[in-house]
């Protein structure tokens, strides 16, 4: 079942190109869920488990996977799919890497990978609220017309098993510039509010402003309407966090869009993203970001803001 996922190497020829591949499988329900394949190891039948107990309601128990334990996840009771159909059996796990971290979630049926564009890709609608665990919705043609596809929060799914820590070790802190961060300003575009809600709880603290967009689309209309005033985005914002997936225009296209604007080319743009790995270091050097920085990691995100503001104390 692993030969469904590409190669890395094809893989990446989709950045930069404001496209995406998806993982399609069902839940036991009619609806179709996704999920971006640069998230996806490998996809299993689902071994033998060993129960874990007082473990989290969602986690089923730990399973073996390539000489390695990783917890694994009922991702339908995660999202509060209940299903009532008995002949259901969830007999399929997708092994994904998220914040440095490994997990497998037990899913029902795998349909197929489909290759798509972040343009097509489309944020919930506002009346969802806010507890449902979508990050973005598209359609996709099954043979038979279009299906809605629902592309999942994963990073929500683990906020809710996992208790995040957003306090930065003291160590960490340099005090010959704290003061100097207090009223500084920084630009956070992220799809998730999970992960906006991480980094202002982290930088919040240091007396940092925070803007916030949900996608790179909106990202580039706010620095492209500063600059159509006369205004280099460098002298509103101190920085950019940007993640990497996002409907309508990912992290990567965005940080190329920037760079090819002479009114804000400058602008220091780091990648935090769940997406771990070497992978990530090889695409902050092709689309020209200045920095990457995995999800989660308080320390790497204030000192990577101290970094920042070292950088531009140099160039005042």
């Amino acid at each position: 079942m692993s030969s469904l996922l590409s190669s890395i190497d094809q893989r990446t020829q989709l950045v930069g190109e404001n496209r995406l591949e998806l993982l399609l499988f069902k839940l036991g329900t009619r609806h179709t869920f996704a999920l971006n394949v640069f998230k996806v190891r490998e996809v299993i039948t689902c071994p033998p488990m060993n129960q874990m107990p007082g473990a989290h309601n969602h986690i089923k128990g730990v399973i073996n996977n390539r000489g390695k334990s990783i917890p694994l996840i009922d991702l339908g009771s995660s999202i509060n799919i209940h299903n009532t159909d008995p002949s259901y059996t969830p007999s399929n796990v997708i092994i994904t890497e998220y914040n440095r971290s490994v997990q497998g979630f037990l899913i029902g049926q795998i349909m197929n990978i489909v290759n798509t564009f972040w343009n097509d890709i489309q944020p919930p609608p506002k009346t969802a609220g806010r507890s449902h665990f979508l990050t973005a919705i598209t359609r996709i043609n099954n043979g038979n017309g279009d299906e809605l596809v629902e592309i999942l929060d994963v990073e929500k799914v683990l906020a809710d098993i996992i208790d995040y820590d957003v306090s930065v070790s003291p160590d960490i802190i340099d005090t010959s510039i704290s003061d100097k961060l207090a009223d500084q300003t920084i630009l956070i575009v992220d799809d998730s509010q999970v992960a906006r809600q991480q980094i202002k709880d982290t930088l919040s603290p240091f007396g940092i402003n925070i803007i916030e967009r949900e996608n790179g689309k909106e990202a580039l209309d706010l620095l492209k309407s500063w600059a159509d005033q006369g205004i280099r985005p460098t002298d509103k914002i101190l920085m950019m966090f940007t993640d990497a997936e996002m409907p309508e225009m990912d992290g990567y296209r965005l940080t190329a869009e920037i760079r090819k604007d002479e009114r804000m080319h400058d602008l220091f743009v780091t990648l935090n993203t769940s997406l771990s790995g070497n992978f990530n270091e090889a695409m902050v050097k092709k689309v020209g970001c200045d920095k990457f920085v995995s999800k989660f990691q308080p320390d790497l995100l204030i000192q990577a803001v101290q970094e920042r503001m070292h950088q531009a104390l140099s160039q005042a």
